[in-house]
């Protein structure tokens, strides 16, 4: 348990900032090539997880990162359907607040982390939710490049009470039902601001 709560909210500590940041840039920064470089963050949502599964393995091997924290934790920081998702976000805030906030003398930092992360929080919430409940149910990348039964997560530990010839029900359920409680937690804690995001949706003029 508590090793899948370390994975998972690193995982999405580091997806969320890097996601917003490389949104930031990609919506409100100007330089050449941006939209062409967006254009291919975005190709790569096109290439299936099954497709990159091996040659990443294989570089953390090389790394030797294999049955490490890190190597569960570091591919799944980064994602273009984050990217994109906070980057039409952030398209849709006033330019006017940024211009405000460069005639006070505030840098391009000062700006990401004052106004438009504060102004954010509906789709920061959103991409939370989503990156946390992805982390937190993931079987198939933990099981691949974790070897030691102490560094295992909840779907990797849950899939032993099924074995060839029998299946322990009574623990298994039990182990479902505490695996789906974070995930509600999470629901419950960001609901909010998912209700926020419709009220802004709903204004006119």
């Amino acid at each position: 348990y508590l090793n899948s709560l370390f994975v998972s909210v690193c995982i999405t500590a580091g997806q969320v900032l890097t996601s917003a940041m490389a949104a930031y840039a990609f919506a409100r920064l100007t330089f050449p090539g941006r939209d062409k470089l967006f254009f291919g963050y975005l190709a790569t949502m096109m290439v299936p997880g099954a497709v990159t599964m091996i040659p990443v393995f294989i570089l953390l091997r090389i790394m030797g990162w294999i049955d490490t924290y890190k190597a569960v934790i570091l591919p799944g920081m980064f994602t273009a359907y984050g990217t994109f998702l906070l980057r039409q976000f952030f398209l849709t805030l006033p330019k006017e607040l940024e211009d405000a906030a460069k005639i006070d003398g505030c840098s391009y930092f000062g700006i990401f982390w004052r106004i438009i992360l504060p102004l954010s929080k509906p789709a920061l919430a959103t991409l939370t939710t989503f990156t946390f409940m992805g982390s937190w149910l993931d079987f198939m990348w933990p099981l691949i490049v974790l070897n030691t039964h102490s560094k295992f997560t909840l779907p990797v530990g849950l899939s032993y009470f099924q074995s060839l010839h029998t299946t322990d029900w009574t623990l298994l359920m039990a182990g479902s039902l505490m695996m789906i409680l974070p995930i509600l937690i999470v629901f419950i804690i960001n609901q909010r601001y998912f209700v926020e995001g419709i009220k802004l949706t709903g204004i006119k003029g």
